[in-house]
């Protein structure tokens, strides 16, 4: 009997043992944070992911670790925000276009071509009350927004000179999913084409597309001007990302580890947004050194009959966006479309 006894209390205290050092295991993993995205590591997202990283696993000490997956290794365009929803990926920093296909249509404000003059006026939005308005609206689909970081503006490329609407018609142009987009080129007289980032290179390649719009970092770094004879200097559209993570992995993330995140995103923030404009203007640089494909600029009057024909797109999405919305950025940036 005492036999018996013995043995059940041994295995009783070597259950209990193994359980203590399970959980002793589990308090030193540290919580991991998947951060994917869709571009290539040299570009401003692509650096500022890997510097918020590197932040975060400094001073996490072993506590939290951010696992960066640049140039959709985990997932392209179409897939990463259902991951982020499913809990497959903590974190994410997508265009802002995609929003709009989630649901949350006001994103799509940052699509209207030359809303936003400069970084000055645009900033105005992101850094103020109404950039902190649009992320509350993603919280319902189970995503918290951290950041927005910058890309840059837009430029045209095509296999065909585009300085006058007249040069578009019948362009097959690619461009991400979003409606205000479609619009854009529709007003050009384009038939616009939706398809992932990662899948923009060969389609250009191969002439599914005669050409697409990206800052000049994106354009580079994909190395589009391998395959494009032009990229016109239209500043047209901005593009931009927003930082997000996972609700229900940020809500039971312990206090002490969110602070390191959210320190280290607003220092990543300020590093991503310094570097956006330098990297477009080298990257423009490159593209001319390159010989590959011919830079061109417009000049202040063809500039402003492209803006004459796309700023109606502003009105064609006033029943989509928002008309109080749209009003709403024009009193922040100080744009007025009457004055054109």
């Amino acid at each position: 009997m005492n036999t018996r006894r013995n043995i059940l209390l041994g295995l009783i205290c070597l259950s209990f043992s193994s359980l203590v050092q399970t959980q002793a295991q589990a308090q030193q993993a540290p919580v991991i944070i998947k951060f994917s995205h869709v571009v290539a590591k040299d570009t401003p997202k692509g650096k500022a992911a890997d510097q918020f990283a590197r932040l975060v696993n400094e001073r996490g000490a072993g506590k939290i670790k951010v696992e960066v997956y640049p140039n959709s290794q985990l997932y392209k365009d179409g897939e990463e925000m259902n991951a982020i929803q499913m809990g497959a990926v903590q974190m994410l920093a997508p265009s802002l276009a995609k929003f709009g296909p989630l649901g949350v249509k006001e994103f799509e404000l940052f699509d209207l071509p030359f809303i936003f003059d400069d970084y000055a006026a645009l900033h105005r939005v992101t850094n103020g009350p109404l950039g902190a308005e649009l992320f509350k609206k993603l919280e319902p689909k189970g995503i918290t927004g951290l950041a927005y970081w910058d890309n840059g503006f837009k430029d045209f490329s095509a296999n065909k000179l585009t300085k006058t609407p007249a040069d578009f018609k019948g362009l097959k142009m690619r461009i991400q999913s979003s409606k205000v987009l479609e619009s854009e080129m529709r007003a050009l007289g384009v038939i616009p084409q939706v398809m992932a980032f990662s899948e923009v290179y060969q389609a250009l390649q191969t002439g599914v597309v005669d050409g697409t719009e990206n800052p000049p970092s994106n354009f580079y770094t994909q190395k589009m001007h391998e395959v494009q004879k032009y990229m016109v200097q239209s500043h047209h559209g901005y593009l931009g990302y927003a930082v997000i993570v996972n609700k229900k992995f940020w809500d039971g993330l312990p206090p002490d580890l969110r602070q390191i995140v959210v320190t280290a995103m607003e220092e990543s923030t300020r590093y991503a947004n310094a570097i956006a404009q330098k990297e477009n203007a080298d990257s423009t640089d490159a593209v001319k050194a390159s010989g590959k494909t011919q830079v061109v600029p417009l000049t202040p009057a063809e500039r402003s009959e492209l803006k004459k024909v796309l700023i109606k797109v502003h009105k064609e999405q006033e029943g989509r966006i928002g008309a109080d919305l749209i009003k709403r950025v024009y009193k922040e940036t100080g744009f007025d479309p009457n004055k054109l």
